[in-house]
């Protein structure tokens, strides 16, 4: 809106009713005072406590002060609060007591009784007291005397209704309190009376209101009631509670329409469906509207003269409470209200009288509000003004249309008729806005006096509330007043402005997915772009619109038309190709290859298969549907194989691809899903459920607004790629619905090869799938020749007869008649040759093709294997039989390793450790046909047996035992066990103990074989065995070929008996058995067996004058926690070297539980001098006495140490660091060489008699 010609400063227009007060008495007294009086009264404010709860307020009261007259007294049923006095005041300055007597008692004795006639009970005495009096006349009385008179006279028990005055015209203390006290006075009075009249006044009003249901009842009367109350309330500036009462009735009338428009009508409302005669609008500058106040107290109104009334009340209340902003939404909602209202009442208005009205209104409204505030409050609030300018601009559209403003060749009679019609019902200018330029009573007489006029007023309006708009953010209601400006433009054949409009809009909708907008508005941007010759855009909004749901058969149809009809017209004049999108004419649904994996050999077939979507009405005839690929080859030239290429191919050939979303590409298809939450409100005291709900949780998702990146009705931009490698197929016909296109191509070049790019042509147009997405690729290999070779099973196993696959990838190679493999012959291998051995050729597909007899000839040194004739890609298969040697490697010569002292402890943990198969890797060479260079093989067989060997003794008797266990997962019978001396020794034998011919072994089973060692020399000589066994699978009866035996060597020595152990447990003397809890009697016998042998040369062995000796350690250890040792556990003895020394060791040991106790262990060592350079300056005492000890034996035979050190032992084998003394060392004796002949021996333990607990150990 133009700003006016001669800015006026901001006006507020306020009442000018106060409280009535009267003044009776001495008027002159009256007059002299009243200036103070007025200006000190609204100085101070009040509390005002009102009823029903309300909250208290703090007011100032003002009054207006009159002469008291009896005519201003209210009479009977009077309810008019303006004119009311609220408050009668005598004044007198009397200070004798004659001229009291004489006069002032009689005047105030009527003016009580007039007062108690109308029954006001709000009156207040004033006695004013005057120095100057008292000093003229000195006969008077104190002045209490005379207001004590007049008190008693008539206050009777309201003494404080007569306050005193002193020297009100002075200025000195004594009067400024006086003043202070009967102000407070007059202003307590003042709103007690105002307080309970009020209150009076307002049941009354709330009577009236319940009456409204009885016949008769009047609206308008009751209006009148309650704006005196707003009034009142006014008149103290309390314009909150008058906008309160305004509210009320505005809500009152309004649930009155709703109800007519229901049904339920009442009589009074007829007054309001009386025709609209007169549309001039609101009126806000003037504080009261008495013309229609008058037509609504005669019930006289229309229902626009009651609603711009209240609303002009409503707005200059808003004004004093500096809510400006406020009074526009009010104005939008009643403008639009006012609109629905007089439907539901079936009020007659003439065509395009309620546009004007609203027109008016609206620039009203916007002029009053800039009058009330400066340019910088308005430029920060337009969010509130702008739907006022809107809906303006949309009714002065109305209004144009109405009255032929926008037609190309103008208004004819008739609507100039009309036209003269509503301005005439607009009735004459108002006298407050005639000196007003730009009122809105002149912009509409303007707007409507011709078409340029018009024109001028509606584009300001227009561009304003986009602009407005635009600046706060409201993109949407932009772009919708621009779609308007468009349609005018259209009609005013300027399609070049209205383009612009249009695409914005359509982008609006479609970035926000309103589909019955985006079809409309691409209609017109249609017809727009077709006046503009804009051939490419308007094909395009065509096709999209032929391929639009929401339009007729028939209107599809037609665009259609236009296309073909273009592509018809253009066909015989070759020129400019016009290129489409395809998403609105067609839509790609899958994609099917032939071979299913996409992998073809250089020179195959591949058949490729898409199935399109017609989007068009009817068929159409496609001369070309072609697909652009791109050929790429990698950088390394790396050629994959087809079947690395098939590993990394879908399964079925089938591509499925995304349904597309050609109208809205940015829309609601992209928005999150709702996140739905249930909401739950429960008492805080008793938990009950209060409310139950649902919360959308992410509502700032989904609410938001969204922007595409650009038009999609602009130029396509999408081009045609050139390349040599396309994929086409000519003169298909697309039904409507799904449609099968095939195309055939041979593959040539290697490498990979992407569809990029599905393009179908009518005449020179042509329809573009710019990128085919998920990615579609196939892929043309050319393979060299591969051989591979791998075992049929998981594992070959050596010794038996295993099947090898051979797979020949003949790639580009052809096998000719003749071609054969040449295998070297690896010396531990051997290369079966069966009778009939065939091979399988299978085509590239895996389809078999045929299959011939393989011609394999072998030699010392080479197998030949004669391929069979093959063509390209294809794939050779045969089988093939080899054989390895089934030997055990031999055994470490450690005779620590056997028969260690816990043999089966050793056994439990390689198992628990899962033992592995011995393997041997054979090496092959061979020769290919395609290839000058050697390929070289490795297979790997694993012998299926694991073999383990230990030395028994039964005092000086030896015995051997081999352990076979079956690693593997077959079955075996074992045969012909045989154990052979390699040394062939004259003077030792071996027995076998086995009975067993042939045994049958199953997998992860073990079975063992013993020989007895017998001997005839005094010192047998060391064993050199070789173990040998034949086996044969058990599931297979009968061989082709006969096996070598398995074969296990190893070495025994140092395996005849020295020393023999034996220990025995005495019960306490006088006890038949050993008890829990008592000590007993421990005796170790260790005896040897031979004399000085070679073996008992060595640093132990002590040269004395009679025989030789030599140094044992003895350790009594029971791992089994059954007895207590008590004493020293351990000593070092010294041993005679000579048959049958023995020696005795007595110790205690107690039992500590009940029952058949095995018997703790015995264990000897070799007890060896440290080698070191002082050695020799230290006795054996010092090797004893020495706190550290160096044990060097196996791992598993260390000494308990937990248990020496437990028992008090002199040795320790906790400190490894000792400065200065030497370490002496402990070395195990072989197995073979120590018999313990107590071991396996149990002692029966009973409890003692005062056990209260019974523990027993079971063994």
């Amino acid at each position: 809106m133009d700003a006016p010609e001669e800015p006026l400063p901001p006006v507020i227009y306020t009442m000018e009713n106060k409280p009535i007060v009267t003044c009776a008495g001495d008027q002159n007294l009256f007059t002299s005072v009243y200036p103070t009086l007025s200006q000190q009264l609204p100085r101070e404010p009040m509390e005002w406590r009102r009823s029903y709860g309300r909250a208290p307020k703090m007011i100032h009261l003002e009054s207006n002060f009159v002469q008291f007259k009896e005519e201003l007294l209210p009479k009977e049923g009077n309810k008019a609060l303006l004119t009311f006095p609220f408050l009668h005041v005598y004044w007198t300055e009397c200070c004798d007591t004659e001229v009291y007597k004489a006069t002032v008692k009689d005047d105030l004795t009527k003016w009580q009784n007039v007062l108690k006639a109308h029954s006001s009970v709000d009156w207040l005495i004033v006695v004013v007291e005057n120095d100057a009096k008292k000093k003229n006349k000195t006969n008077i009385l104190p002045r209490t005397s005379i207001v004590d008179k007049i008190r008693n006279d008539f206050c009777n028990k309201q003494s404080d209704r007569c306050v005193v005055l002193s020297d009100p015209l002075k200025d000195s203390s004594r009067t400024q309190e006086s003043w202070n006290a009967f102000l407070t006075k007059l202003r307590t009075l003042l709103l007690m009376s105002f307080t309970k009249n009020l209150g009076k006044f307002e049941d009354d009003m709330r009577t009236l209101r319940e009456k409204r249901t009885e016949a008769g009842w009047s609206f308008c009367d009751y209006f009148m009631v309650q704006e005196e109350l707003a009034f009142v309330f006014e008149m103290l500036q309390q314009f909150e509670d008058a906008l309160v009462q305004y509210d009320e009735l505005d809500a009152l009338f309004s649930q009155y329409v709703v109800n007519f428009g229901a049904g339920d009508g009442a009589n009074w409302l007829t007054f309001f469906c009386q025709p609209v005669k007169s549309w001039n609008g609101l009126v806000l500058r003037k504080p009261i509207d008495m013309e229609k106040r008058e037509l609504i107290q005669r019930q006289a109104a229309t229902l626009l003269d009651l609603r711009s009334y209240l609303f002009s009340r409503q707005c200059t209340l808003l004004l004093f409470l500096r809510r400006p902003w406020e009074v526009a939404q009010r104005a939008l909602e009643l403008l639009h209200s006012c609109v629905q209202e007089l439907k539901l009442l079936e009020v007659s208005v003439p065509p395009g009288a309620l546009d004007c009205w609203v027109f008016l209104s609206c620039l009203e409204v916007l002029q009053r509000i800039e009058g009330c505030c400066d340019r910088a409050q308005i430029d920060s609030n337009i969010a509130h003004m702008v739907g006022l300018w809107s809906y303006a601009t949309e009714k002065l559209k109305a209004l144009g249309y109405l009255c032929g403003l926008v037609s190309e060749k103008g208004p004819n009679s008739e609507d100039l008729n009309r036209t003269v019609d509503l301005l005439a019902g607009l009735g004459a200018e108002r006298p407050e806005t005639a000196n007003t330029a730009q009122s809105p009573y002149k912009k509409l007489q303007e707007a409507l006096s011709s078409v340029e006029a018009f024109e001028k007023h509606y584009l300001d309006l227009s561009h304003n509330t986009i602009d407005m708009y635009t600046s706060v953010g409201r993109t949407r209601s932009a772009k919708l007043v621009g779609k308007d400006l468009a349609e005018f433009y259209m009609r005013k054949r300027s399609p070049h402005k209205a383009e612009t409009y249009l695409q914005g809009a359509l982008k609006n909708y479609l970035a926000e997915g309103w589909a019955l907008l985006v079809t409309h508005t691409r209609k017109q941007l249609a017809e727009c772009q077709k006046h503009l010759g804009q051939m490419e855009n308007y094909l395009q909004t065509s096709s999209l619109l032929a391929s639009d749901q929401h339009l007729t058969e028939e209107e599809r149809k037609h665009f259609c038309q236009e296309i073909l009809g273009f592509a018809a017209e253009q066909e015989n004049s070759p020129g400019h190709k016009v290129v489409l999108p395809m998403h609105s004419f067609a839509q790609l649904k899958d994609l099917h290859f032939d071979p299913p994996n996409a992998v073809v050999h250089a020179g195959g077939i591949l058949t490729v298969e898409i199935t399109v979507c017609s989007l068009m009405p009817v068929p159409v005839h496609v001369d070309q549907i072609a697909v652009s690929v791109h050929f790429s080859i990698e950088k390394n030239s790396y050629r994959k194989t087809a079947e690395w290429l098939t590993k990394h191919k879908t399964a079925n050939g089938m591509i499925t691809f995304p349904a597309e979303t050609a109208l809205f590409p940015a829309s609601q298809n992209s928005l999150p899903a709702l996140e739905l939450s249930e909401v739950l409100e429960r008492s805080p005291s008793d938990n009950s459920l209060n409310t139950t709900g649902i919360i959308c949780r992410n509502v700032h998702m989904l609410l938001r607004r969204q922007e595409s990146g650009s038009s999609l009705e602009t130029s396509s931009g999408v081009a045609l790629e050139d390349g040599s490698h396309v994929l086409r197929c000519s003169s298909v016909t697309l039904e409507p619905g799904a449609n099968k296109i095939e195309f055939r191509t041979q593959a040539k070049e290697p490498g990979t090869y992407t569809l990029r790019q599905l393009r179908a042509s009518v005449g020179p147009v042509w329809f573009v799938l710019a990128h085919i997405h998920p990615v579609v690729q196939y892929d043309v290999y050319s393979q060299e020749p591969l051989l591979h070779v791998e075992p049929l099973a998981d594992s070959l196993l050596a010794g038996i007869p295993q099947k090898v696959k051979f797979t020949v990838t003949t790639g580009h190679y052809t096998v000719k008649n003749g071609d054969s493999l040449q295998l070297s012959n690896a010396g531990a291998m051997l290369i079966l040759c069966p009778t009939e051995n065939r091979a399988v050729i299978y085509s590239n597909s895996r389809e078999e093709s045929s299959t011939a007899l393989l011609r394999i000839q072998s030699s010392d040194k080479v197998t030949s294997i004669g391929l069979p004739a093959a063509p390209a890609y294809h794939v050779i298969e045969f089988e093939l039989e080899v054989l390895s040697s089934p030997s055990a490697p031999a055994a470490e010569e450690d005779t620590s390793m056997l028969g260690t002292p816990e043999p089966h402890r050793k056994q439990k943990d390689t198992q628990r450790a899962g033992p592995c198969m011995v393997t041997t890797d054979h090496k092959v060479s061979i020769d290919c046909p395609w290839s000058i260079y050697s390929t070289v093989i490795a297979l790997t067989f694993s012998v299926p047996f694991r073999t383990t060997h230990s030395l028994l003794s039964a005092g000086t008797r030896k015995y051997v035992q081999i352990c076979v266990q079956n690693l593997s997962d077959l079955d075996f019978q074992l045969s012909n066990s045989n154990l052979e001396d390699m040394g062939h020794a004259a003077a030792l034998q071996l027995i076998p103990l086995n009975t067993q011919s042939r045994q049958h072994i199953h997998s992860q089973q073990s079975v063992f074989f013993v020989w007895e060692l017998m001997w005839t020399r005094e010192l047998p000589p060391p064993l050199h065995c070789r173990f040998s066994v034949g086996f044969s699978p058990a599931s297979e009866e009968r061989l082709s070929v006969s096996l070598k035996p398995y074969t296990y060597e190893f070495h025994v020595e140092n395996f005849f008996t020295l020393y023999g152990v034996r220990a025995e447990i005495l019960p306490p003397p006088g006890a038949e058995y050993c008890r829990t809890g008592s000590l007993c009697s421990l005796e170790v016998s260790i005896t040897r067996l031979a004399d000085l042998l070679e073996v008992d040369k060595d640093e132990a062995l002590v040269e004395s004058d009679e025989y030789f000796s030599t140094k044992l350690m003895y350790e009594v250890v029971d791992n089994s926690s059954n007895w207590a040792v008590c004493g020293k556990s351990c000593g070092v003895i010294s041993m005679p070297v000579a048959a049958q020394a023995t020696h005795r060791v007595h110790m205690e040991v107690m039992p500590l539980f009940a029952g058949y106790l095995p018997l703790p262990d015995v264990r000897l060592f070799k007890y060896l001098p440290h080698h070191s350079a002082h050695a020799s300056q230290l006795d054996a005492d010092s090797w004893i006495e020495n706190d550290s000890l160096s044990v060097d034996k196996h791992v598993d035979d260390q000494l308990d140490c937990s248990s020496v050190r437990s028992r008090g032992s002199i040795h320790s084998a906790t400190s490894s660091e000792h400065k200065g003394l030497p370490m002496p060392r402990l070395q195990a004796l072989p197995t073979g060489q120590v018999f313990n002949s107590s071991t396996g021996m149990q002692v029966l333990v009973v409890p003692s008699q005062d056990d209260h607990v019974l523990e027993v150990s079971v063994t």
